[in-house]
């Protein structure tokens, strides 16, 4: 955020379900749930369009929005994004049976646990110092004991291997339509979204921007935030170059998740 709020306006979006927004029970926390959220707060903000950085589940939910408000959408920069597994999909139906209700269920989360995942996002975990790893281990299982934050946690994980691929209305048929200009940043030690996605993000958009992070884990903002910033900055600028005749005014900057 900080190195891109000297030319832009940045708005860090706290998705329901998680951090300090609200958790309700019922919502759906799935990709279209998420982007109607962000829409509906880019509506409150007054913002018409804006150019959408997403990590991870957020590069998802970025991707949700372009496809379904496209005009409300300068630009994507995903970093990362959760796109719908096209393998190892055997557990599709075991899966569906495992209602995230089942996490209301009172049960500790253990810090040794959180910092050992959060380890495993870097390519190189000597890149974040330890002192801030125990802050987010903390935080999570504080923030983790809540009921509403446990089944908000677990659904949003459920549907992210759910998503489907295949058929009218899955992803990476959909993939094929999307209409502002992307940008995907992948790192090639990513445990979590392998950057072999990027083959078929190719096959469905020949003409999105692609790079692929040497000793770059899942998280390239943190991990190698100084060539991040200067690949998105480059989008963003290519962008509303781009855009300028096709309306006025400059877009915020929106990052979801």
């Amino acid at each position: 955020m900080s190195a891109l709020t000297p030319e832009l306006t940045v708005h860090a979006i706290d998705l329901p379900g998680f951090g300090s927004s609200a958790k309700p029970a019922r919502a759906g926390y799935d990709a279209p749930y998420f982007a109607r959220a962000v829409c509906a707060y880019l509506e409150a903000a007054g913002i018409e369009r804006a150019h959408l950085v997403g990590n991870s589940m957020g590069g998802r939910v970025a991707v949700e929005l372009a496809l379904s408000e496209p005009h409300r959408v300068a630009s994507l920069s995903l970093l990362s994004p959760a796109l719908a597994f096209r393998r190892h999909r055997a557990l599709v139906p075991l899966v569906r049976l495992l209602r995230p209700e089942l996490a209301s269920i009172p049960h500790a989360m253990r810090a040794a646990l959180v910092r050992q995942q959060l380890w495993a996002m870097f390519a190189r975990p000597d890149r974040l110092d330890p002192a801030i790893a125990d802050v987010v281990a903390d935080e999570f299982c504080r923030t983790y004991r809540s009921r509403a934050a446990r089944v908000a946690f677990f659904a949003a994980l459920r549907n992210i291997y759910l998503d489907a691929p295949w058929g009218a209305r899955g992803f990476w048929t959909r993939l094929a339509e999307l209409e502002p200009p992307a940008l995907f940043v992948w790192g090639d030690s990513d445990r979590f979204v392998p950057a072999a996605f990027a083959r078929h993000v190719a096959t469905a958009l020949p003409d999105a921007d692609q790079v692929i992070l040497r000793d770059c884990g899942h998280v390239p903002q943190v991990e190698l935030a100084a060539e991040t910033n200067r690949l998105l900055r480059g989008h963003i600028e290519a962008t509303t170059r781009l855009g300028a005749g096709r309306s006025s005014g400059a877009a915020g900057l929106a990052r979801s998740a």
